[in-house]
């Protein structure tokens, strides 16, 4: 960490140079604290050095000239700055909720006038995570353990017509498939993971780290002042979330999955599938009990006592009457009548498309006899028909109820008397006839051999209808998703998205857990993500913006809950992932002494929705291209949704906290972006500067990307964080030009360029940089690699 106070850069003006601007051409860099310490005006003498580092460029003599009445007041606030600035390294950034997310640091210090002759003291600070690999080997098992448990299921249904197996066979093919490819990558990342925390852009097309987000960090600036206490920013970087693997000759996820055939086939929910399960569940485990109970009523029918069969008739009935509630599901009589629709459909086409000439003649001719009829389909199912199967169920077993009360009657009504037996063989204790016996028995067994047949009848069409949703639901998860690349694109893109998202809101979350308006905001109307592209709409890049947009969108379907962490180590604070594809939680733990002081609908699990915004502006030579020959609709679309997302999110906010969302500039705010969104300028990074305020204002979640994340990102997050500290704490007006040219040149983007590809240049050239917008353009001697 020694390295966050080394950053202060020795400025010096060209001769002849009467512009009155100030130009960097040679620096040095010592450590303000031992400076500010030192009991001698000088310190050592220092080697200047030239930009391009290359020999050494003279000497630099440092000392702290300062006027004598101010010496002591001036010596005071640095000392103060300096102090604060060393204790948030040493007690914030190592705390366990932090170490839990961030390492690898990066930091630079600067010092610059602010108005009112007063110091800001900012610290820039930039970090890798351990979520990188974390949470995409978390997302490959449960997506592995999903596909898994959907072929074993899959596997268990029995009783399908041909083209159902047919379906169920590709059903587990496609999961069988999905569940090696997925284990396969697991393993790789798992052994990277060890030795990583990191994936290069120069990595981005690898296909074992196709789930890992490139270039992921946090990007955090601490501002420190004499009138103010460390203040936070943060923004995530990462690459934009694209399947670099499979490239984009054939577009992005937009165009890919659009190409894919939409099944006209019934589809069912979640919620649907569960009461299936539910249903056949019941249905397997009822059957035999009222078979059982039938059986026995037969055994006992033997003999004619009332008082054998009451017992097992009351057993019988209620099994029963729970047997016939679960058969009034209205999913049942909704499956037959889907499942007939597309069987007769395919029998059509069957007859109608697949055969022959000559057959198909001969089939005409048949049907002109009246023989076969292929122009129509079968007679429409009756939906009245399941509700008398499941009557008769209730019919049946009301027949045998009467048949006993009538049998018992019968047992119960005074015998009529009957003339002595003079017979010499009769005695007293011979016993009776055993025909009132068999005639209990024989009254009875009909009825029982109706009520299983109307119940087997029940069960086959329960089974047929539940089983024909679990396979359709199945099918809807895999073979209709689009081929197995098109599939793993998603998971991809999904991945990396979703890792960079909840990196940001752990930070988020840790940086609000004493501000209790915020944590009543994400239970109450969850959390905006707003991710920043600046992809152009031309070429490789484009499909790139296919597919984040894809990515973004699926992040709607993601919700967060806190939990008890066992301990405040670091591997138990790390977030873990549940649910299913299309309902993910993320866990994320807390430390107890954190945990405990949170609302209460936090404490009981409260999901935490999450909302995702997308604006994007290409700024680059590309979307030059784009402009005036190409197509810039998708960027207008994106940006026109966003806008009316967030509008509804700020809505929402409006409506059930008006105490947060009462700032008089939140609206006017929201009108400028629409308005910029609406006049579709080229170019028009205004988009991005409003977008991003909002969301400030909002508390949510910043996001920016490029195609790696280390060249265009690197000049949207310095050029925020200069805006900043001008709106925010009153950077001097003159110097703001000069304190964003410090920190492209000597701050920690510089850094991110080298970690990527080992050269300290922005991959811009002078060429490509005449189209850039004003403020995204790096000073000179920064730039000029071709590598990106």
């Amino acid at each position: 960490m020694h390295r966050a106070l080394d950053a202060c850069t020795a400025l010096f003006s060209s001769p002849g140079d009467n512009t009155g601007q100030t130009r960097l051409f040679r620096f040095s860099s010592f450590s303000i604290r031992d400076l500010l310490k030192s009991k001698t005006p000088e310190c050592n003498c220092l080697q200047l050095r030239p930009v391009d580092g290359i020999s050494e460029a003279g000497e630099l003599n440092v000392s702290t000239v300062q006027m004598e009445a101010e010496i002591d007041k001036k010596n005071t606030e640095n000392k103060a700055l300096c102090d604060c600035i060393h204790g948030s390294l040493h007690d914030k950034e190592h705390s366990p909720l932090m170490r839990a997310v961030l390492c690898g640091s990066v930091c630079k210090v600067y010092r610059f006038p602010a108005e009112d002759q007063r110091w800001l003291l900012v610290r820039e600070q930039m970090s890798e995570t351990p979520l990188s690999f974390s949470l995409p080997r978390q997302l490959l098992g449960m997506l592995s353990l999903e596909y898994s448990s959907r072929a074993q299921e899959v596997m268990a249904l029995h009783g399908l017509s041909a083209h159902m197996e047919e379906l169920r066979c590709d059903i587990i093919s496609r999961c069988d498939h999905m569940t090696r490819c997925y284990q396969e990558t697991l393993q790789q990342l798992e052994t990277l993971s060890a030795v990583s925390n990191f994936k290069a852009s120069s990595s981005k097309s690898e296909r074992h780290l196709q789930f890992v987000p490139t270039n992921l960090h946090t990007q955090r600036m601490e501002v420190t002042s004499r009138d103010s206490a460390g203040v936070w920013y943060d923004v995530t970087t990462f690459g934009a979330p694209a399947e670099h693997h499979q490239g984009f000759k054939q577009g992005g996820l937009r165009r890919l999955m659009s190409k894919v055939n939409t099944n006209t086939c019934a589809s069912y929910s979640l919620e649907e599938r569960s009461r299936a399960r539910v249903l056949l569940q019941n249905v397997s485990r009822l059957q035999p009990l009222v078979f059982g109970l039938a059986e026995e009523l037969l055994s006992r029918s033997l003999e004619p006592c009332a008082a054998l069969l009451q017992p097992v008739l009351d057993d019988l009935t209620s099994q029963m009457e729970e047997f016939v509630h679960c058969l009034k599901d209205e999913l049942v009589k909704e499956a037959l009548v889907a499942e007939h629709k597309q069987t007769a459909a395919r029998c059509i086409y069957t007859c109608n498309g697949n055969l022959s000439s000559d057959s198909s003649a001969n089939q005409e001719s048949r049907a002109s006899d009246g023989q076969l009829d292929v122009s129509r389909p079968k007679e429409e199912y009756d939906e009245d028909q399941w509700d008398t199967v499941w009557a008769n169920v209730g019919k049946s077993l009301n027949c045998i109820i009467a048949m006993v009360d009538r049998l018992k009657a019968k047992q119960q009504s005074p015998k009529p008397s009957a003339p002595p037996d003079t017979s010499p063989h009769n005695s007293s204790n011979e016993p009776s006839s055993p025909s009132s016996l068999v005639s209990w028995q024989e009254q009875l067994l009909p009825l029982v051999v109706t009520l299983r047949d109307c119940v087997r009848e029940a069960v086959s069409k329960a089974n047929a209808a539940m089983t024909y949703v679990l396979l359709r639901g199945a099918a809807a998860d895999t073979v209709e998703q689009g081929s197995e690349t098109l599939v793993q694109r998603r998971h991809a893109v999904f991945s990396q998205a979703i890792t960079a998202v909840t990196n940001t809101f752990v930070l988020k979350l840790y940086n609000g857990l004493e501000d209790a308006d915020f944590l009543q905001q994400l239970h109450t109307v969850g959390i905006l993500a707003q991710f920043e592209g600046l992809l152009s709409t031309f070429g490789d890049e484009l499909g790139m913006l296919e597919d984040m947009e894809m990515a973004v969108a699926d992040l709607k379907k993601v919700a967060f809950v806190l939990i008890e962490g066992k301990s405040d180590q670091s591997e138990d604070l790390l977030p873990t992932l549940t649910g299913t594809w299309d309902s993910l939680v993320v866990n994320v733990p807390l430390p107890p002494e954190n945990f405990s002081p949170l609302p209460q609908e936090l404490r009981e699990g409260r999901l935490i929705q999450l909302q995702p915004v997308f604006f994007n502006i290409g700024i680059n030579q590309q979307q030059t291209l784009a402009e005036r020959f190409g197509d810039s609709s998708l960027q207008e679309i994106l940006n026109q949704e966003s806008c009316e997302r967030l509008r509804a999110y700020c809505n929402q906010l409006q409506d059930k906290l008006p105490h947060m969302a009462n700032s008089e500039t939140l609206p006017q705010l929201l009108s400028g972006l629409e308005s910029c969104v609406e006049a579709k300028r080229r170019k028009n990074v205004e988009v991005l500067w409003l977008a991003a305020t909002v969301c400030r204002k909002v508390n949510g979640l910043r996001l920016t990307s490029c195609k790696s994340a280390k060249d265009r990102t690197a000049m949207s997050v310095t050029l925020e964080q200069c805006v900043l500290l001008k709106e925010k704490h009153g950077l001097d007006s003159q110097h703001f030009s000069a304190a964003l040219d410090t920190m492209r040149r000597e701050g920690c983007r510089l850094e991110n360029v080298q970690k990527n590809i080992g050269c300290r240049k922005f991959a811009f050239s002078g060429v490509q940089l005449l189209a850039f917008p004003k403020h995204y353009k790096p000073p000179d001697g920064t730039y000029g690699h071709a590598q990106t």
